[in-house]
């Protein structure tokens, strides 16, 4: 079923407000909510927020915290999320990376006792549309083996790189997971195998079975050793440049997903000199003699904007029932 985006915001805010959540807040949130689902992330739209809503009763996020500065040097500074509302924490904080980039070219801004973002493409998508090139990064609980292993010892720590573009900002978002456990979900949900193997089932088999995936705990990194490497690497820039818990912290803590750390960059850039360059790549990227159409990263995701705001959101009816039974 389709929802318009104005209901399906309403009804997120009108929850949150029951919760005794300030309107203000209650706003910003519920838009974020709505705006994933509108561009189709509807793990971390419609599908995520009850988790969101269950966090919030049990006191694992406060709702009325705001980043306080820990330290600063040059155009690197470091905050304090003080367990508040992950998505407005990490506005914030691209939000500062912007301004320290107009003055220095470039600002990194790392922030520690953080909670779970959502889509980290709204923020490299923030970035684009101020003009700046954006990047970011978070780390998370243990969910994905090292390479060579069997145990989660390794986040699938969510990588965004976004950059402004006239016809539509590229933008990069992917998990370190060869599916993000979003998208697990959602295809558990729908009863499907993924297209292509997505981890391991119980006895070590590469498999397309999500249920399987997911009672192994074992899901396959991208590209294999590489994907290994690069989520341990994220983690510890995420950790070093925060000052914050490193996923084996959050992870032994037997708390659940909170407390996590993350980074915000952007980068000062000549759009009008760089506009023929990016065409450039774009056009030869897409040109393909067999005639099967090629997506830039983030081009899917404007057509299915596009189809939202003018036929309303797709959302899943059960998922629908539940939020209005909140």
């Amino acid at each position: 079923m389709r929802i318009p985006y104005q209901q399906l915001k309403a009804e997120f805010k009108r929850v949150l407000i029951s919760l005794n959540v300030k309107d203000t807040i209650a706003e910003a949130c519920a838009a974020i909510f709505a705006d994933n689902s509108r561009d189709g992330v509807y793990s971390h739209g419609l599908n995520r927020f009850p988790v969101f809503v269950e966090y919030i009763k049990e006191r694992l996020i406060n709702m009325d915290a705001v980043p306080t500065p820990v330290s600063a040097f040059g155009a690197i500074e470091q905050w304090d999320g003080n367990i508040g509302p992950g998505m407005l924490n990490a506005r914030f904080c691209m939000g500062r990376a912007i301004t320290l980039a107009k003055d220095n070219g470039i600002g990194c801004v790392a922030i520690k006792n953080t909670n779970h973002w959502m889509r980290g493409g709204t923020y490299g998508l923030q970035a684009a549309e101020a003009g700046y090139i954006g990047l970011c990064f978070t780390n998370t609980i243990a969910n994905l083996p090292p390479w060579g292993g069997t145990e989660p010892r390794l986040g699938n720590n969510p990588l965004i790189i976004a950059i402004p573009q006239k016809q539509g900002h590229i933008v990069l978002d992917m998990a370190i997971s060869q599916f993000s456990f979003g998208k697990l979900w959602q295809y558990q949900a729908q009863g499907k195998q993924l297209p292509v193997p997505g981890g391991y089932d119980s006895a070590g088999n590469l498999t397309t079975d999500t249920t399987a995936i997911m009672d192994s705990k074992r899901a396959l990194p991208i590209g294999f050793w590489k994907g290994s490497g690069l989520s341990l690497v994220l983690d510890l820039l995420a950790t070093v440049l925060s000052g914050g818990d490193s996923t084996a912290v959050i992870t032994q803590s037997g708390r659940k997903e909170t407390g996590v750390s993350q980074v915000f960059i952007a980068i000062k850039t000549d759009n009008g000199k760089n506009a023929s360059l990016i065409e450039e790549i774009i056009s030869y990227t897409k040109s393909n003699e067999d005639g099967n159409e090629i997506l830039f990263p983030g081009e899917n995701m404007l057509r299915t904007r596009e189809q939202s705001l003018k036929e309303g959101i797709l959302v899943d009816e059960k998922a629908w029932e539940v939020l209005k039974g909140l």
